[in-house]
């Protein structure tokens, strides 16, 4: 098994790449290791000093590193290995019965703004989340009100340096651009 590695504008997270399905639908997210005892992938990988984060997409699996911790060579062979040794097993990426992502959270808007609300999800669809998929992370909707949409983001990019850029440079724009009753964006 060969597995890619990819940096990411986050310095704190790499993108694996094991060159196989990780999640057939929707994403999975562990910021500590009692939510990562849903996926026998992700307590592998929290069972590695220095992990405080994984995040799994379609092809790909986000691992985030503590600040303080050993640097990247010293913490990456540990994470291939984990990764390998999962793959090899023939175990579960998640356990069974567990929600994805998308379930976790629920959405707040006026049902007045529900054709605003259904376009900014198009444009996350279509536009926002495969760019942010290829950086090793995600940006979902959280919510819509008096012109500001809350957005989640994930893996990757959450805690990235380059988030809030990437929220009012690019995300921000392309929704004032189809929509003008969008004043802002924030991260939630």
């Amino acid at each position: 098994m060969f597995i890619q590695t990819e940096a990411t504008p986050n310095p704190a997270t790499l993108k694996f790449l094991p060159g196989r399905v990780v999640l057939t639908e929707g994403t999975f997210e562990a910021r500590d290791a009692s939510s990562a005892e849903r996926s026998p992938l992700a307590s592998a990988l929290f069972a590695v000093p220095g992990v405080s984060g994984v995040y799994f997409g379609h092809d790909f699996i986000s691992v985030t590193k503590a600040d303080g911790v050993n640097e990247w060579p010293q913490v990456k062979p540990a994470v291939l290995g984990a990764i390998m040794d999962h793959f090899q097993s023939g175990r579960p990426v998640l356990a069974e019965g567990t929600a994805l992502a998308e379930d976790d959270a629920e959405e707040f808007y006026d049902e007045a703004d529900h054709d605003t609300v259904a376009t900014i999800k198009d444009l996350l669809e279509t536009r926002v989340r495969p760019a942010v998929a290829g950086d090793g992370g995600d940006i979902t909707f959280r919510g819509y009100r008096d012109g500001i949409v809350y957005l989640e983001m994930k893996g990757a990019c959450s805690g990235c340096p380059s988030s809030t850029a990437t929220l009012r440079q690019g995300v921000q724009n392309l929704f004032r651009h189809f929509l003008p009753s969008v004043r802002e964006v924030q991260a939630v």
